[in-house]
């Protein structure tokens, strides 16, 4: 049985401050996750394992296996976007919907600092496997690095915090978001920038193909939503 398919039989209550720190810390890792990802190389293979999937109309899906992980990367450039303007639009969660309409429901659950804040996601029956029918409970890190790069980070609490912030409802399945994110970073000579969107999941296991596939078309489809909503007349 795949981690994203247990469902959460015990809960710890944590102190404040208890999940402040863990969660920093965790981000904090996170953070630095996603910029070794969106700076590693852009070759069809390359050394660094990286494979891409699909190169069309600018996009490059690509995929890394690492141990049991396997990671999805999309990449793209924005025309006349700046990181912010595309950042205040994916980070919206009240527009999350807009991007990925698989997604029901998303809302803070608590802010653990200004920069970080625990947040639900649930996807519906009708979405993706690993996601489909499940919720979420995930830290939400949001980063400015020196350079102008602009960072999101977003991964699972261990389900026994997550249980002990929001108990389990009904018969919902508790998912297993790995380090995932954001990466948006500034062109210097353009009010343009390239964003980098990665994805990590643990099935445990083989990933059939036909999932590969469809998740390579889910990305393909988020990015071209949210290319609309913030690029709504590209020339």
């Amino acid at each position: 049985m795949d981690a994203s398919s247990v469902a959460c039989t015990q809960s710890w209550s944590v102190s404040e401050d208890s999940l402040r720190r863990y969660v920093r810390f965790a981000s904090e890792s996170c953070v630095q996750e996603l910029l070794m990802s969106a700076s590693s190389g852009n070759s069809s293979c390359g050394g660094d394992g990286w494979k891409v999937l699909n190169l069309n109309n600018g996009v490059e899906i690509s995929k890394r296996r690492s141990g049991s992980l396997h990671i999805f990367r999309s990449r793209w450039l924005l025309r006349s976007v700046s990181p912010q303007q595309f950042i205040t639009v994916a980070n919206a969660i009240d527009a999350a919907k807009q991007w990925d309409p698989d997604l029901v429901e998303a809302r803070y659950i608590k802010d653990v600092e200004d920069n970080l804040s625990i947040v639900l996601l649930k996807f519906g029956e009708n979405s993706k496997p690993l996601f489909r029918k499940r919720e979420f409970i995930v830290y939400e890190r949001r980063e400015t690095m020196e350079d102008g790069t602009l960072v999101v980070a977003v991964a699972s609490l261990p389900k026994e915090i997550a249980a002990g912030l929001l108990p389990k409802q009904n018969n919902a399945i508790r998912g297993l978001l790995v380090q995932s994110g954001w990466v948006v970073e500034k062109l210097e000579d353009l009010n343009s920038c390239v964003v980098t969107y990665v994805v990590q999941l643990d099935p445990a296991g083989w990933l059939p193909k036909y999932f590969v596939n469809r998740l390579s078309t889910k990305l393909v489809m988020i990015i071209e939503n949210l290319r609309k909503l913030v690029q709504p007349n590209p020339n």
